[in-house]
C-alpha cells in the first residue's frame, strides 16, 4: 500500500510497474500500447496538456488496477483537467460532512464511511442509504493550474518505449504538482479531520 499523507495525494510506484510487467519494460507501458489511438490525431502527436490528461487516466484507476499512480483513497476524484481556455489544471474532489458547513442541515442524511475500504488513517466515503428522507452530499473541488512550461510536448504516438518514457514524465509532473500544490489546499480546507 502507498504511503500518504497530507502532503501525498498521489504516489507512482516504478517498481511495481517494472516487477508486474507484461512485456518485460513496463505494466504502464503495455496499457499505453493498448490505447495508443487515444494519443493521436490522424497520426500526430497530441497536445502537451491533453497527452497529459489521456496519459494520467490511463495510469489511474479504473483504466489500470492498480494504478501505475495511486491516489489517495479519502479523494473522490484527482485529475488533470483542461479548462475552457485550453489550460491544464489538476482538480481533486472531496467529501465534506455537514459538519463543515457554516450551518449543519436538519434532517438529511450525509456522506457515511464506505464499509469496503476500511483505511486506519483515510475516512473513504460512500453515498448513504438513505431511501426514507432527504440527502444532502456535500462536496469540493480545488482546482490548480499546471503551468504549461512544466510539460514537454510529446514526440511520438506510436507504442514504445519513447511514448512510455513521455507518459511517465507527464505523470510524474502532474504527481508532483497535486503533492506540493494540491495537498496543502485540501488539508486547511479540511482541517486536519480526517
Amino acid at each position: 500500500m502507498p504511503e500518504f499523507d497530507h502532503n501525498t495525494l498521489a504516489v507512482i510506484d516504478d517498481i511495481r510497474d517494472r516487477e508486474q510487467a507484461s512485456d518485460g519494460h513496463s505494466r504502464y507501458g503495455a496499457y499505453l500500447a493498448k490505447s495508443a489511438e487515444r494519443f493521436h490525431y490522424d497520426g500526430e502527436p497530441l497536445p502537451a496538456a491533453q497527452f497529459a490528461v489521456i496519459a494520467w487516466r490511463t495510469a489511474t484507476a479504473p483504466v489500470m488496477a492498480p494504478g501505475y499512480v495511486s491516489v489517495r483513497p479519502d479523494l473522490l476524484d484527482l485529475g488533470p483537467v483542461i479548462g475552457p481556455d485550453g489550460g491544464l489544471s489538476l482538480r481533486a474532489r472531496v467529501a465534506l460532512h455537514h459538519r463543515h458547513l457554516a450551518q449543519h442541515p436538519a434532517g438529511l442524511a450525509d456522506w457515511r464511511l464506505n464499509p469496503w475500504h476500511d483505511h486506519e488513517r483515510w475516512q473513504v466515503f460512500g453515498a448513504p442509504d438513505a431511501t426514507d428522507r432527504p440527502v444532502l452530499l456535500v462536496t469540493a473541488e480545488v482546482f490548480v493550474p499546471v503551468p504549461s512550461h512544466l510539460l514537454a510536448q510529446p514526440s511520438t504516438a506510436r507504442p514504445g518505449r519513447t511514448l512510455t518514457y513521455e507518459a511517465k514524465a507527464a505523470v510524474a509532473t502532474l504527481t508532483w504538482q497535486a503533492n506540493r500544490y494540491l495537498a496543502p489546499l485540501l488539508d486547511e480546507l479540511l482541517g486536519g479531520v480526517r
